[in-house]
């Protein structure tokens, strides 16, 4: 069974620390949708990428009227691997072509999602992203010894009810933690 290992953190968030230097993850929460001992595959959560649900409509459906609703549905960027490719997470429930259950939450890969949302029969709550974050075999591992994450349970609420610039702060006060009093130096004793 590829769960059973407690040490594995899907359904977990990543929150990383102030000294990530990494800009594809540097002020992020993560939300991970599978760990184990293959790797890791991850959405982040609180970075919208400048898109929104009518632009990608009308890349897939050109000559088709998107609904003004469309406009303000904020596209997250997910993660630097496969950045042309969607994924939606929503609450368990709404079966769609390629969903994923993931507990508590799916994630949906088909394009029909997009357009029941569209319509207003999708699901209530979501989060649209284009591309994923992913760790090869023992790669997050790693980078958690390092100190680079903190991980946490995943709170839906935070995923679903926050505005994406408050994301990451209530992740980590989740565990008692400011992260602006932290310091962006890494280090080691």
């Amino acid at each position: 069974m590829k769960d059973a290992n407690p040490s594995y953190l899907k359904n977990h968030l990543l929150i990383a620390m102030p000294h990530m230097a990494d800009p594809n993850f540097a002020q992020t929460v993560t939300y991970l949708v599978d760990h184990n001992e293959h790797g890791a595959m991850g959405l982040v959560i609180n970075k919208p990428n400048g898109l929104n649900l009518a632009d990608v409509l009308e890349q897939l459906r050109p000559d088709e009227d998107v609904p003004a609703l469309c406009h303000s549905l904020p596209i997250y960027s997910g993660g630097p691997v496969q950045t042309d490719r969607g994924f939606v997470l929503h609450p368990r429930g709404q079966i769609f072509q390629s969903t994923l259950d993931l507990g508590e939450l799916s994630l949906t890969t088909s394009q029909d999602v997009l357009f029941s949302i569209a319509s207003g029969e999708g699901p209530d709550k979501y989060l649209i992203a284009l591309g994923y974050a992913g760790w090869d075999a023992g790669q997050l591992e790693a980078e958690l010894v390092e100190n680079t994450w903190l991980t946490c349970p995943v709170d839906n609420s935070i995923i679903f009810e926050l505005p994406y610039d408050q994301r990451l702060n209530a992740s980590a006060a989740q565990l008692g933690v400011n992260l602006s009093l932290l310091t962006s130096q890494a280090g080691h004793a």
